[in-house]
């Protein structure tokens, strides 16, 4: 399968640089997969369009400052600055790591981020490096000069670029576990309002965990999209949900899992702790019946899997419907509901 078949155009200007005042103010774009049709709404209107006896199920991860800019100071070279990404925890202070520039880090570089953080690269791998942090306190340095780990095309170039609005926007208001290193970020239309009504409509809210890492937000480099390796990210399915969910389908109820991490937590083994699922065009869905889920970038693994569910020529023309209609894309952009 082609990863060009999953290529569009936009326009870069409608990349959402900043969240909307209100989190449940986004446009929602809802689409019938099997009618073949949609229509424009807003996601104050979500409750409308689920049923009674629904179960909506959202990602509880909570986004940690995974994102640190440092100066590597070598012997060798001049000072340059480097930005590091936390992905997975090794071992105390110890942690697999994206950098970038990648070519400009070396293996043995010390890296500084304040008077008493700096951390060592002890492995470069495959695209990743290990660093060995030094730091009394980790975890409280972290929250200190860490950052909201904002993808790339949210343009944040330093520390100062920043705004008090990315560490509580770029979180959900129901995150509890700890762990990720991007945001689900179909998520981030929720208020507590919107949640209450959801519920009084007799829809069943329940939870999964996936804490997002690399398979979420790496890109395909395989031109065959079947070729590409996903790494794995830890996830649950707590009993409570697995109670819920499977009473669902027993019922003929729907299931619709709000965000892409949700819906690869729901389709993955449910006995596992890690999943490297990789959901693309020719998969038959066991569980989901809907989804909920942000535009997202051409040739991702997040396209693939919404192209599975709703069809991928009709999935182009529904993104090309909304780039002509200016919906904001991809994390503090609009979404799509998917039923």
């Amino acid at each position: 399968m082609d990863l060009k078949l999953f290529q569009y155009k936009y326009p870069s200007e409608l990349i959402a640089q900043h969240p909307l005042p209100e989190r449940d103010a986004s446009r929602m774009m809802v689409l019938s997969h099997a009618e073949k049709t949609w229509r424009h709404d807003g996601v104050k209107n979500l409750p409308q369009h689920l049923k009674e006896g629904d179960v909506l199920v959202l990602n509880n991860t909570r986004v940690f400052p995974a994102r640190l800019i440092g100066d590597v100071r070598c012997p060798m070279s001049a000072e340059r600055k480097v930005e590091i990404l936390l992905l997975n925890e090794i071992a105390a202070n110890r942690w697999k790591c994206l950098a970038k520039p990648f070519k400009k880090i070396s293996l043995g570089d010390e890296v500084h981020f304040a008077a008493d953080f700096s951390g060592t690269v002890t492995d470069k791998t495959d695209g990743f490096v290990t660093m060995e942090f030094h730091v009394e306190n980790f975890e409280k340095s972290l929250e200190q000069i860490g950052l909201p780990p904002l993808p790339p095309y949210i343009k944040r170039k330093t520390a100062g670029d920043y705004s008090p609005e990315d560490k509580t926007r770029y979180q959900s208001v129901f995150a509890q576990q700890k762990g990720s290193a991007a945001a689900p970020t179909a998520s981030l239309h929720f208020s507590p309002e919107l949640l209450k009504e959801i519920q009084n409509r007799g829809v069943k809210i329940a939870y999964v965990t996936l804490h997002v890492s690399t398979d979420t937000f790496l890109p395909i480099r395989e031109d065959d999209v079947t070729q590409h390796k996903m790494h794995g990210e830890s996830f649950v399915v707590p009993p409570e949900t697995q109670e819920i969910v499977q009473k669902a389908k027993t019922e003929g109820r729907r299931v619709i899992a709000v965000g892409t991490t949700a819906a690869r937590a729901l389709e993955s083994d449910w006995n596992q702790t890690s999943t490297e699922i990789f959901i693309y065009p020719g998969y038959h869905f066991k569980i989901i019946d809907g989804l909920l889920t942000n535009f997202h970038q051409p040739s991702s693994t997040l396209l693939l899997l919404v192209s599975a569910l709703a069809g991928r020529e009709f999935v182009l023309q529904s993104y090309a419907e909304a780039i002509k209609e200016r919906y904001r894309l991809f994390s503090y952009g609009d979404c799509m509901l998917i039923t």
